[in-house]
């Protein structure tokens, strides 16, 4: 027996409506582009590259004109900004980026930002005549999709190193400065426009630098410093044993602090970023990190009489030096971005820290 026409006509209604809503609430290069917002150049030539799979990022892009290029950027609409950056280097330091979203007022924007450094106060907007030549640009919604289109006027073929990001979902920019808040993901890539080829670009030696940079300085001033002082304080039933032992401790946590000061200031040469008051933080702290290095060298014997104010000094210099430490730690994970993981990593290590240190002050105290 045969299928009745009826429920043939209904079942074939109900799969082209659900092809329809599919097609509409996603979008792949392997699915047909239906845009209901009609474009100022044709799309049904644009390649088509999934550039960030996670994140859903796809690009199409064509030759429109001997000097103009069309790009259309589709990404999930998840309530934040997306960006898309021509870089030279590969880096975001330098480049030149659009970002657009939509706001809940349904109120599109979309702006050109200079990437002049790590820091939100260095991406800065562009004026029209400044960085990239772009023309008919614009961003819309569609179903849960963002739909950025341009045209990136140029007489050479665009810069084979794109960045794409993404920002914190409920955070969007607003009028006047559209100030950005930083990226919550991004990725570097390089395109191959001919082929449509790309590979994501995982050439960041400061990535490894500045991870460096946290690592040592963490270890080195903020960690292995206090424990040296509390070698110091707390072990002196041990001589001469926790004598060596400090010297140890502390010209080890010295090394390692001042190879964590070198990455950090070959890091900002790179970036060109904009970290005074951490950088001055630190100069401080390896100041006084020479200062104790200095009094070891003049340490005044037991039985002199400037002895009592020597340990003053030394004991002084060393507390205020682990106190800048902890501060500048905590200030560096903010400005790299290193999250919670990092402070609560480092949280944990001063509260154990600290923990032991009460139970060993307690003890001493018990025995006097």
């Amino acid at each position: 027996m045969g299928t009745p026409p009826k429920y043939t006509s209904l079942f074939l209604t109900l799969l082209s409506f659900f092809l329809r809503v599919h097609s509409q609430t996603s979008d792949s290069c392997t699915t047909p582009l239906t845009l209901q917002t009609p474009l100022p150049f044709d799309t049904t030539s644009l390649h088509c590259v999934s550039v960030w799979p996670s994140q859903g990022f796809i690009l199409r892009y064509v030759q429109g004109a001997p000097n103009v290029w069309n790009f259309l950027l589709s990404a999930p609409n998840k309530n934040a900004y997306i960006a898309i950056g021509f870089s030279p280097n590969g880096h975001m330091v330098g480049s030149s980026a659009l970002v657009g979203w939509v706001g809940a007022d349904a109120l599109s924007v979309l702006q050109k930002y200079y990437l002049g450094g790590q820091s939100p106060n260095l991406v800065t907007l562009e004026s029209p005549d400044q960085g990239l030549s772009i023309r008919n640009s614009s961003i819309f919604p569609q179903s849960n999709q963002l739909y950025m289109a341009f045209q990136l006027i140029t007489d050479t073929t665009p810069v084979p190193r794109l960045i794409y990001s993404v920002g914190p979902a409920g955070r969007l920019p607003s009028a006047p400065a559209y100030q950005l808040t930083q990226h919550s993901d991004q990725i570097s890539t390089v395109l191959n426009y001919a082929t449509g080829q790309f590979q994501t670009d995982n050439s960041k030696p400061e990535a490894s630098l500045r991870r460096s940079h946290g690592v040592l300085s963490m270890l080195g001033w903020a960690i292995l410093m206090p424990i040296g002082a509390m070698v110091a304080r707390y072990m002196r039933q041990w001589d001469p044993i926790w004598f060596y032992s400090h010297v140890a401790l502390q010209s080890f946590a010295f090394v390692m602090g001042l190879s964590g000061v070198i990455c950090g200031l070959v890091l900002e040469n790179r970036l060109n970023a904009s970290v005074d008051k951490h950088k001055s933080l630190g100069i401080v702290i390896l100041v006084l990190g020479c200062l104790q290095v200095i009094a070891l060298l003049g340490r005044p014997d037991k039985a002199s009489k400037v002895r009592k104010y020597w340990n003053w000094y030394h004991f002084g210099v060393g507390r205020a030096l682990i106190f800048l430490a902890v501060v500048n730690v905590f200030y560096g994970i903010h400005l790299g971005g290193g999250g919670s993981s990092w402070n609560a990593g480092f949280a944990v290590a001063l509260a154990v820290l600290f923990v032991i240190s009460l139970i060993l002050e307690l003890r001493m105290c018990l025995r006097k």
